[in-house]
């Protein structure tokens, strides 16, 4: 009993001497709070302002703009804590030691959020696009933050890590609105050069889908080991490639065989040389 009035009695004296100074504190950390929190709030809305004004992807908008709002958020209520008198510097330590280890954990994570960053601010290719990356070919179908959808030709899904796509050399095939088709066409040594360039010119020349600027072009490209190849080179828009490929290799064998030229083929030649029997 003793104990519970004598609590009391030092509860009475605290208050009279620093009942005051604890309130005003009190009311300032209160203050501090809502003014910080209120503040948070408009960064972040500026800051997604900005980013939207400068053409940002709309998930990191909203995952910076977050990010920006629970810092600010951080700093104010450990200065809020730092207002009512709490030793606030022990605290950011703890918070600093626990970052670290959080960090550290999820290095691997860290790193796929990294390279999603900076491939929704760099673009090196969008949604729709047609790719080779880490060693996987596909159509982009959605770029997340920590991975990347890919879709397949033959309609596969294909999900990879962020930091594997930055971390080698991308091929966007379809950042440019042409592409040329380049393949090689091999005729025997006997054929009439002349007559065979301009076959394979007039082909080229019939096939609406052929541009006419760049121009197609078809030359000799190398002497082989048992052909004479041509190298044809035609452009088209990016969306008509495989098309344009296929049905030029079928036309131009069609269309080469029926004019007599034969497409070239690797061929062994055979002699057998008869010993005559040694005489007695």
């Amino acid at each position: 009993m003793e104990d519970m009035q004598r609590l009391y009695a030092d509860g009475q004296a605290w208050l009279l001497t620093n009942g005051a100074d604890f309130l005003l504190n009190l009311v300032g950390a209160i203050v501090i709070f809502y003014v910080g929190k209120w503040a948070a709030k408009g960064l972040k809305g500026l800051a997604s302002r900005l980013m939207r004004r400068a053409k940002v992807d709309d998930t990191l908008v909203s995952f910076a703009a977050n990010i920006i709002y629970a810092l600010i958020l951080a700093f104010v209520i450990i200065a809020a804590l730092g207002q009512l008198g709490l030793q606030t510097a022990s605290l950011i330590a703890i918070l600093g030691a626990a970052g670290l280890a959080i960090g550290l954990a999820l290095q691997g994570s860290l790193a796929n959020f990294a390279a999603g960053v900076l491939m929704i601010l760099f673009r090196p290719f969008r949604v729709g696009d047609y790719v080779e990356a880490a060693g996987i070919s596909g159509t982009v179908e959605e770029i997340e933050i920590f991975q990347t959808r890919l879709t397949t030709p033959d309609n596969k899904v294909i999900i990879v890590p962020n930091a594997s796509i930055t971390g080698g050399a991308i091929v966007n095939y379809s950042a440019k609105d042409t592409r040329r088709v380049d393949m090689v066409v091999g005729v025997h040594y006997e054929t009439d050069l002349a007559r065979a360039r301009q076959l394979l010119m007039d082909i080229l020349t019939a096939d609406e889908r052929v541009l006419k600027e760049p121009e197609p072009v078809v030359v000799v490209g190398d002497l082989g080991a048992s052909s004479v190849d041509f190298w044809v080179r035609p452009w088209c828009r990016a969306s008509d490639y495989w098309p344009l490929k296929w049905d030029l290799m079928e036309t131009i064998k069609a269309r080469l065989e029926s004019e007599g030229i034969a497409i070239a083929f690797p061929q062994l030649d055979v002699h057998v040389v008869r010993e005559e029997p040694a005489r007695s």
